[in-house]
């Protein structure tokens, strides 16, 4: 064979010795089976996960009890109480700061990371540092947050539970032999098994962990998270019972107006979670700005919040039962809107502050409030719209973390999880979509991935299928391939490449034999520098078999079987025929197989034109 003309064509450059063609092509391996025994193993170790998460739990909710019994009654009790009972009177503005400032020695001497809600410092970690989070964060943040919120904080218990069971699943998996991946989904199963653990709301749990931590829905994932957070609801429901979470009033079929209404209350409350956002991370902003050092903040945020628990007690502590009363109506139009106003100003300058908290349930508890009042309003004001105060409460309370994290099905689905209440679905769904929307529209970033962006990291916002996955190397590869005959002597090649012509310019080229079997590659570099007698034949000189790879296999596949070999080009050969050569595969190939994705996203074209007359006969 002769080398060819074709001007369009390219070879293969050997940058690492291979085997015989035929085994590199049947040994290379499918990069991305959905399952293997391995998930197996992962998942039984994920369901352990879930079960200690879950013990866990319950031990941190009994040390913030005992903290809060002790703080606000003095008392020795592990009973989960409210501090809104409590009679301090002026002493109460003291306990939140004294709170603060152990939490910010325990940052100062402990580990800075402990700061904040935990879910962007776990971000960061499966980010930047393959899920590796240090092992004394397993203890100083269920320790510190207990404290902050024992002594008044405006928090949720959940945010440090989620953070800790995240951080148990990476310590487990960094004294196991694993990978990355594997070690991310254990991070991940951990912190899902939190939540479920807290809210008894698995399937949210492991939508949380989809869209805020694992930034990908793959089987070999999915499966040990959903395993995970199964073990800790079973947890729950032995340790807590099956009840719900937020129990609240029967809610009936919403009518279409109500629906409409609904979205609206959503496109407003996407709005405000975007404000919400802003005013949170402009408050940290102020604090950098102090001429003290970051370990005091905390305690002049437990100032502000004392203060506001002084006014309103209810400001105080994690308020799980401030949601439960705003979805049932037990609490009064103005009382609401109290509650939403300054439990907004508490946990928004306790947050900025660095102390140590959550950041769910002081969201569901200001957008149930507004939601609770805006629904009352309406029901008032325009009765034929048929608004439910509940059901508004409980579609705001949804729609405001939904746009301030961007967490779209986790919101939706906690608020059903969390209420069992099938009929206010449809409402969920649209006005967390509008809220959604809204957010995207006006705010680059959220409330979860703000203070990890501000550090450089580049975080993950659509989950889609891989591209190169879903095309083979057979519609990709370049056909006509300038390649030589084995039985080709140096001197005619010598001579061929003197010509300059313009298949001459490759670097490498495939050797075949006489029934065009690929039987080795030789490079310009070997054709020159060969100190062989010019008659040498080609076949002699190729001693280095290609790096090769089948016409069935992906782009992906290809991608990856380049990158492990170090290599820019691969022989394509035929799945019947392995030594047979079909084409050659490049990194260019893959850049050009992405345009069709650019075209799908970006060109606009209409297709159907309805308004277009038909040709005459």
């Amino acid at each position: 064979m002769s080398p060819n003309n074709d001007p369009h064509t390219r070879a293969s450059v050997p940058l690492a010795p291979s085997l015989d063609p035929t085994l590199a092509a049947a040994h290379m391996p499918r990069q991305f089976r959905p399952l293997d025994w391995r998930v197996l193993w992962i998942g039984f170790v994920a369901m352990l996960l879930g079960g200690v998460v879950a013990v866990v739990a319950k031990v941190l909710t009994a040390l913030i009890g005992l903290i809060t019994n002790l703080a606000f009654y003095g008392r020795w009790s592990y009973d989960f109480s409210s501090p809104a009972g409590n009679h301090l009177g002026l002493w109460v503005i003291a306990v939140p700061a004294v709170g603060g400032l152990i939490v910010g020695v325990m940052a100062r001497w402990g580990s800075r990371a402990i700061r904040g809600h935990g879910i962007p410092e776990a971000m960061e970690q499966v980010l930047l540092n393959e899920s590796r989070i240090p092992p004394r964060i397993t203890w100083l943040k269920p320790v510190s947050s207990a404290i902050a919120i024992g002594t008044g904080g405006p928090f949720g218990a959940e945010g440090p539970i989620i953070a800790t069971g995240g951080a148990l699943g990476s310590l487990i998996a960094q004294l196991m032999h694993v990978t990355a991946d594997e070690r991310k989904t254990l991070l991940a199963a951990g912190a899902a098994a939190g939540m479920a653990a807290v809210f008894s709301a698995p399937i949210s749990a492991v939508l949380l962990a989809v869209e805020l931590l694992l930034f990908e829905r793959r089987a070999r994932s999915l499966i040990p998270v959903a395993l995970a957070a199964t073990v800790g609801t079973g947890f729950r429901y032995v340790l807590e019972g099956n009840a719900p979470m937020f129990p609240m009033p029967v809610l009936a079929t919403p009518t279409l107006s109500a629906i409409a209404a609904y979205i609206v209350l959503g496109v407003l409350v996407g709005v405000v979670s975007v404000w919400i956002t802003k005013l949170t991370y402009a408050i940290e902003d102020h604090f950098e700005k102090l001429p003290i050092h970051w370990m005091w903040w905390p305690a002049l945020g437990g100032i502000v919040v004392g203060i506001v628990g002084y006014y309103m007690p209810l400001t105080l502590g994690v308020g799980y039962t401030n949601i439960s009363a705003v979805l049932s109506g037990t609490i009064g139009m103005s009382a609401m809107l109290a509650l939403c106003l300054l439990k907004l100003l508490s946990w928004s300058v306790a947050l900025g502050s660095g102390t140590s908290g959550g950041t769910l349930a002081p969201l569901f508890t200001i957008g149930g409030a507004m939601g609770g009042v805006l629904g009352m309003a309406l029901a008032s004001a325009a009765p034929w719209l048929h608004v439910d105060p509940h059901l508004a409460a409980l579609v705001c309370m949804a729609a405001i973390f939904a746009g301030a994290s961007r967490a779209f099905l986790t919101s939706v689905v906690f608020a059903f999880e969390t209420t069992q209440q099938p009929h206010g679905l449809l409402p969920l769904l649209g006005a967390c979509a509008a809220a959604y929307l809204v957010s995207g529209l006006m705010m680059r970033n959220t409330i979860m991935t703000e203070k990890i962006v501000r550090r450089g990291v580049r975080v993950p916002s659509d989950y889609a299928a891989d591209y190169l996955d879903q095309i083979y190397v057979r519609d990709a590869c370049s056909r006509n391939v300038v390649s030589l005959k084995a039985d080709q002597t140096v001197i005619e090649v010598r001579q061929w490449l003197a010509s300059q012509g313009a298949n001459t310019k490759h670097q490498g080229f495939p050797v075949l034999d006489a029934h065009g079997q690929v039987v080795g590659v030789i490079t310009r570099r070997q054709l020159y520098e060969a100190n062989l007698d010019g008659n040498t034949s080609m076949q002699s000189l190729a001693k280095v078999a290609p790096i090769v790879v089948r016409e069935d296999h992906t782009l992906r596949e290809a991608a990856d079987h380049m990158v492990e070999r170090e290599v820019g080009r691969l022989v394509v050969v035929s799945k019947e025929k392995p030594h047979r050569m079909v084409g050659i595969i490049t990194r260019g190939d893959l850049l050009v197989a992405h345009a069709q994705r650019l075209r799908e996203a970006r060109h606009a074209s209409r297709h159907l034109d309805l308004g277009r007359k038909p040709a005459a006969p």
